[in-house]
């Protein structure tokens, strides 16, 4: 059952003030990731404290990165279920991991980071890394 939407709220407002595009429906992540080949930057949000809690900072203080993704969007695990399955949908061959960060370029998944990888980890860690994906893939 999906957390009311006061407690989820200002952790959806975390990304969206950094400009993400956050996406409610399976038909809106479809219509912003079929055929996009500009670097597009797809987190998967969580109620999570302890890993999204360092996610979304991270993912924040990686944006200020010199090179970064042109389309940034989001959904919420456990509170968007449609959404939630059409994106993952699109992160094939990777579990189901919330928080995580997806980076698509030319419409292909070029870098995944999972649950494991942002759990313990700070945001600063969690910047670094995704630094490095946006320099390889964002240039």
């Amino acid at each position: 059952m999906p957390y009311p939407e006061m407690i989820v709220a200002p952790m959806r407002a975390e990304l969206v003030r950094l400009g993400f595009q956050e996406l409610r429906t399976s038909d809106q992540v479809e219509a912003v990731v079929d055929g996009e080949d500009r670097p597009l930057l797809l987190v998967v949000n969580s109620i999570c404290g302890c890993a999204a809690g360092a996610m979304r900072p991270g993912v924040a203080l990686a944006l200020e990165h010199e090179n970064r993704p042109e389309i940034l969007t989001t959904v919420f695990a456990g509170q968007d279920m449609d959404a939630t399955a059409k994106a993952r949908e699109y992160i094939a061959g990777y579990p189901p991991s919330s928080p995580s960060v997806a980076l698509f370029k030319d419409g292909e998944l070029v870098y995944m980071m999972e649950r494991h990888q942002i759990e313990g980890h700070s945001a600063y860690q969690i910047a670094a890394d995704l630094g490095s994906a946006f320099d390889e893939h964002c240039a």
